[in-house]
């Protein structure tokens, strides 16, 4: 399997954005600078910035440094622990004359009146303003003891009043930042830095005021030295944690999230999504891992890298190139560029080109193919992948055909009619016949229905489970919170995220709607705003439309109440698919005493 982490091997054609980076970075005219490396959660953001950092790091007049805020939150002030850990890396890296060690002990101190600072907000004490650290001028000793004189505990409060007048002694903090800044700037020089370089990691999973607390250290440093910072983030996580902290100003035209970005990251670099010849070229390079060892691995990329330059716009791997080429190689990886074909137009369009969620499809193959070994069971490789699209963006027909097969009838007679687009209103598999997505999957090679596919289902058998939770952890932070707010059961939490669906792929829509159905077949009474949220989010997109048919013809008619039948006539109408919810209202109205005299009446 891949580890699911960044990397430093290039099969994601980054090579352009390095260079850009690294132009960036060099270039003494633009320091200090921040640069915003932006993309989607899991689209290589870490990889690009560590195949750039490690470059930069052979120069020895270079300092680099990674900062990851989330491993701090909750532990650490952010602001306290990025400047502490800027000062950390900078002492393991140099050696100190005299001057730099009394610069080094002033920026420590400083660091200590910052958290002292930190201290007063925990009661209640508001001294933030739009100098980003905060001041305490024109606020006497007494003042703040009176606001946290009832707050803390009496020994506590001595403390804090001692260490308020012994260290701050009324002076402004404006001069202590002042201050800070001239002795970094010293210190930068007295340790002959060419260039101090900050990537900021894991920004996307940090709370708002994590967030909030990190940009607002970085601006200490952005008119100070030859300092860089590097942010690797999903922009639109750091907007939000903008506007959430800033939510109190007014502003119809103003845009407060992007105005406030645009201030602090002053050279953006944003990650394309990859296009389906870049998800084949990145699944069928990890598949050649597996396949070679790493000096036949190596020469096959330099290989591919060569050809690439060709003609970079038009180029794609093929088995006849690589045998012409490499002929010593070819057989060994013929299934992988088979597979890779395979796959990449279903993962570049039901997973936006996502390379986490391509590397977690294809560690999770791997992983199934490693069990039927233990079983002593050979699976085929492309049969698997096949039915694994169908358990990432179809769940209720994957589910549908497991039962067909585990069933005396099997599933031969069905999926044969499926692929050779014969379904009939008499085939259980009736629903998916105008599907444009399983029309096309059907199609693909290799055909299932003259296969026993019992070992296939089996070790993904854990799909077919109905627990509750069971997707979550394969979820973005985006999805995730999405999801969260689905099942809030609270309307403007609902709308929030249905406002949200397109900034998110079908594999995890599917993922959502799956979850939301589980949860509420788990319920004893299904509760009005979880059904709304289920349905509306079926709405969202045209793939979801015959996962929540597919769904509700399960429910069993006693579960039905009648507030949800106007949602379910809503969706009917929106998705086209008045026919098949009719008969579904149908088949609920044989067991359900109150929808059936509903329809008498109607």
């Amino acid at each position: 399997m891949w580890k699911d982490s960044e990397t430093e091997l290039d099969f994601l054609d980054f090579d352009y954005l390095i260079g850009v980076l690294k132009d960036t970075i060099d270039n003494d005219e633009l320091l200090p600078s921040s640069i915003g490396v932006y993309g989607d959660w899991g689209s290589g953001k870490s990889s690009l910035i560590k195949m750039s950092m490690n470059s930069l790091k052979d120069d020895e007049d270079n300092v680099c440094l990674v900062f990851n805020g989330w491993l701090f939150e909750g532990y650490e002030d952010a602001k306290t622990a990025l400047i502490g850990s800027i000062l950390d890396s900078i002492q393991e890296n140099r050696k100190f004359s005299e001057k730099a060690r009394l610069c080094l002990s002033g920026l420590y101190k400083s660091i200590d009146k910052f958290k002292l600072l930190k201290s007063g907000f925990k009661y209640g004490i508001d001294i933030m303003t739009t100098g980003g650290i905060g001041t305490i001028a024109n606020m006497t000793l007494n003042s703040i003891a009176s606001k946290i004189s009832n707050q803390a505990e009496e020994a506590e409060f001595e403390k804090i009043k001692n260490t308020i007048s012994d260290e701050l002694n009324n002076k402004s903090i404006r001069d202590d930042i002042r201050e800070f800044r001239k002795n970094f700037e010293s210190l930068l020089e007295e340790t002959h830095i060419k260039r101090l370089i900050v990537f900021i990691d894991e920004l996307d999973r940090c709370s708002p005021d994590t967030i909030l607390e990190t940009l607002e250290a970085i601006r200490l440093f952005l008119f100070v030295g030859n300092v860089v910072f590097i942010i690797g983030a999903d922009e639109r996580h750091i907007s939000y944690a903008v506007k959430k902290r800033f939510a109190e100003i007014e502003g119809i035209q103003i845009d407060i999230g992007k105005e406030y970005l645009e201030k602090m990251i002053q050279y953006p670099i944003r990650i394309p999504r990859l296009n389906t010849r870049e998800v084949e070229f990145y699944i069928t390079c990890l598949l050649f891992q597996k396949d070679l060892t790493q000096n036949e691995f190596d020469e096959m990329i330099e290989f591919l890298k060569n050809e690439k330059n060709k003609d970079f716009i038009n180029f794609s791997i093929s088995y006849e190139s690589i045998k012409k080429g490499l002929p010593n190689l070819a057989d060994s990886v013929k299934e992988s560029i088979i597979i890779g074909k395979q796959l990449a137009s279903v993962l570049a369009s039901g997973l936006n080109g996502n390379p986490r969620h391509c590397k977690r499809f294809l560690n999770s193959l791997v992983m199934r193919e490693k069990m039927a070994e233990y079983k002593k069971i050979k699976l085929d490789r492309s049969i698997l992948a096949k039915i694994m699209m169908l358990e990432y963006f179809k769940l209720p027909l994957f589910k549908k055909i497991a039962q067909l097969q585990f069933s005396n009838k099997g599933a031969k007679e069905e999926l044969d009619a499926l692929e050779n687009d014969a379904l009939t209103e008499q085939n259980e598999l009736r629903i998916w016949k105008d599907d444009a997505w399983v029309v096309e999957w059907a199609k693909r090679d290799p055909k299932l229905s003259d296969i026993d596919l019992t070992p296939y289902f089996y070790f993904t058998r854990t799909s077919l489970s109905e627990k509750f939770n069971t997707g979550i952890i394969k979820l973005s932070p985006k999805a995730q919170e999405i999801l969260n707010k689905l099942l809030s059961k609270s309307d403007f939490s609902i709308n929030a995220a249905l406002k949200s669906a397109t900034e998110i792929n079908e594999y995890e829509s599917g993922e959502i709607l799956e979850t939301l159905f589980t949860k509420m077949i788990t319920e004893s009474i299904i509760d009005n705003n979880l059904f709304k949220a289920y349905i509306k989010w079926g709405l969202t997109k045209e793939c979801l439309f015959t996962n929540v048919i597919s769904n509700l013809k399960s429910l069993p008619g006693e579960k039905i109440r009648i507030p949800f039948i106007p949602l379910i006539k809503e969706f009917a109408k929106e998705s086209n698919k008045k026919d098949e919810i009719e008969e579904i209202i149908d088949n609920w109205s044989k067991s359900n005493e109150k929808i059936s005299k509903m329809r008498r009446k109607h």
